[in-house]
């Protein structure tokens, strides 16, 4: 039952190191594309709101099994997509069983551990880590397969957790009358500004790294994996600080990073690596914290759960609106300025004249061809050029490619200092909350 849980939140972002493959197998734009992921947390978002308006009337088995059929369902359906709107469908309909599940699923491991608090504490646990778990395990699972292979694995593993509540073993634990605790959305809200601000470590940075910067996905996963990793390590290391130490300093740890990230003074694996691994120390000490502030109240965990899982999810729904639209105009000037700079690199480069021209020419016709934000394939132009056998040659194409990666780059920091900007954001709720934590 955890791991369907752990799943249905890396949902939210499994499938970005897969948006390059994505990207090229279905012709589309980074708006497009980035549809994928809305499309999933839209549902997720506006479903839990939903449920938390009838959830007197919501019976956490029935509801889960119904969610876990329709997550199956919508997994093998997203593996079999042939098109992109076919995929935003079934996305949609998982995004309404992940609904289902998350908003249900805190009383269902109540009953099976034998206690409220255990219940609250493991679904804590899991969707920290499955939230910053996503990237790297759809990085892997894409390089050793491809992207349909995330769907694949998903399925088994919410039938798994639908046979378990058909067993019929534990029994839910029973919601309590009244109204939510002082401080509750408060958390909530702060909670929904991380997750925005997390759009920046686990969609933008993805992006740079593979679409920009040409990693394969498994690299890419490495990369990546600072991030989880740090999570990890802030966890035991928060339990002995104070709440508020624990939310505020977590807060503006992500914030950090994301600021970090927007101001890479060059292209580094390692830079991005630390950076995310600042994200993550945030992450590890921030949401731990104040999800237990939402959900340890005096009314139900089903009404509780819906509305924290609707407020994170629309955090990260409001960041993919902003981002990705101005993601797309940064990177349509930074492309401008990459054409520019890469002309000139030509240029200066000790290379004949008459050779100089055709490489040009290719580079224009190579930009202009190649997917938004993607550094395209100079091989060709620069073999014909003889970059196999001539020194000069070769540093030139080295440092053309320099030169467009530094520039595609530079598109990505408005992106990241939004994301930054949505971090320091959720201070203002959390501070609001010192009485409450």
């Amino acid at each position: 039952m955890a791991g369907s849980v752990a799943v249905a939140f890396a949902d939210s972002s499994i499938v970005v190191l897969a948006l390059p493959d994505l990207y090229g197998a279905f012709k589309t734009s980074i708006v497009g594309v980035s549809w994928v992921i809305t499309s999933y947390n839209v549902v997720v978002a506006v479903a839990a709101a939903a449920i938390a308006a009838v959830s007197r009337r919501v019976e956490p088995r029935r509801w889960a099994q119904i969610g876990l059929v329709l997550f199956t369902v919508a997994s093998v359906g997203c593996a079999v997509s042939w098109n992109l709107t076919v995929l935003i469908v079934f996305r949609c309909i998982q995004g309404l069983g992940a609904a289902f599940l998350l908003a249900t699923s805190i009383s269902l491991l109540g009953g099976l551990l034998g206690g409220r608090e255990r219940g609250i504490r493991l679904w804590t646990s899991v969707a920290v880590l499955g939230a910053a778990l996503g990237p790297v395990l759809g990085g892997v699972l894409t390089q050793l397969f491809d992207w349909r292979a995330i769907f694949v694995v998903q399925a088994p593993v919410a039938a798994v957790a639908l046979l378990a509540t058909v067993r019929g073993e534990g029994t839910p634990v029973a919601d309590r009358p009244g109204k939510r605790g002082r401080g509750a959305l408060a958390a909530d809200v702060a909670l929904g500004f991380v997750f925005a601000a997390l759009v920046g470590a686990l969609f933008l940075a993805v992006l740079l790294v593979i679409t920009v910067w040409g990693l394969e996905p498994v690299v890419g996963a490495l990369v990546v994996s600072a991030l989880p990793a740090a999570t990890l390590a802030a966890r035991p290391f928060g339990r002995g600080l104070e709440p508020l130490v624990a939310v505020g300093g977590g807060v503006l740890l992500l914030a950090a990073g994301l600021l970090a990230l927007a101001l890479l003074p060059r292209v580094s694996n390692l830079l991005v690596a630390v950076a995310l691994a600042f994200c993550g120390l945030g992450i590890g000490l921030a949401v731990p914290v104040l999800t237990r502030v939402a959900l340890h109240q005096d009314s139900g965990l089903v009404r509780s759960g819906a509305i924290t899982v609707a407020a994170r999810h629309a955090g990260l729904v409001l960041a993919l609106a902003l981002v990705a639209p101005l993601l797309t105009s940064a990177l349509d000037r930074s492309g401008e300025r990459a054409l520019l700079g890469g002309t000139k690199a030509v240029l200066d480069a000790n290379v004949p004249l008459r050779k100089k021209v055709p490489i040009a020419l290719a580079l224009r016709d190579a930009l202009q061809s190649a997917k938004q934000g993607e550094v395209p394939d100079l091989d060709k132009p620069f073999d014909d050029a003889g970059a196999r056998t001539n020194d000069d040659v070769r540093h030139a194409r080295d440092s053309l490619v320099n030169t467009l990666e530094s520039a595609l780059t530079r598109g990505f920091r408005s992106s990241f200092a939004l994301s930054a900007l949505f971090a320091l954001l959720a201070l203002v709720p959390t501070f609001r909350l010192r009485r409450s934590l």
